[in-house]
């Protein structure tokens, strides 16, 4: 006779980092799609950071993550999503390499009005082999460029998924996540295959 243990299976844990200049929708993403109140450092900006934080584009921000922001997304009963919403100024940049330990991959949201925020969070993944995938965030549902222009401007292969998203929306930000695993998947397949093309 089988016994079947009742002791409860622990989840898989994945790490999904979301990333991106100052301003860009890392927060709202992460609120979005979370199964469970995010976690969120919000705080009042206040005229401490005029000339310290860079408001070209977000002359309107009042408020801004100063450490990080966290929710979990249950895909099944053994395998949960760990999300991880990364500060966006510079002066908090420190805590990326912390941050990024053990994560599987990640979102770097941009903006068009603003594609040069992008280029230090790209930097940053490809410098330590994180796959990753950009979500382009139409802000007020404005699509001024196409996915395709986007991946031009920032130099991207064509491995990297580049996505038109509203982070407003759970569907949309959902979709990013998605094509983000698919390009996690998609790496540690191409890492395996010469292990097992010997044979």
């Amino acid at each position: 006779m089988v016994s079947v243990s009742s002791e409860p299976v622990m989840p898989t844990a994945l790490k999904i980092l979301i990333a991106g200049g100052f301003g860009v929708g890392k927060t709202t993403m992460v609120g979005s799609v979370s199964e469970v109140p995010p976690l969120e450092t919000e705080e009042r900006m206040t005229a401490v950071s005029l000339g310290v934080d860079d408001l070209s584009g977000v002359e309107g921000k009042k408020s801004t993550t100063v450490a990080m922001d966290f929710g979990r997304i249950t895909i099944a009963p053994e395998l949960v999503l760990y999300l991880f919403g990364t500060p966006g100024q510079d002066r908090f940049w420190f805590m990326w390499d912390d941050l990024a330990t053990g994560a599987l991959a990640a979102v770097v949201l941009a903006d068009t009005r603003r594609l040069d925020a992008s280029f230090a969070s790209i930097d940053f993944f490809e410098a330590r082999d994180i796959p990753f995938a950009v979500g382009v965030n139409c802000f007020d549902g404005r699509r001024d460029c196409s996915a395709e222009q986007v991946r031009a401007a920032l130099d991207l292969g064509p491995s990297t998924p580049v996505l038109l998203c509203d982070v407003r929306d759970r569907g949309s930000s959902k979709s990013v996540l998605l094509a983000v695993l698919e390009a996690a998947r998609a790496q540690a397949a191409a890492r395996l295959a010469p292990l097992g093309g010997g044979r």
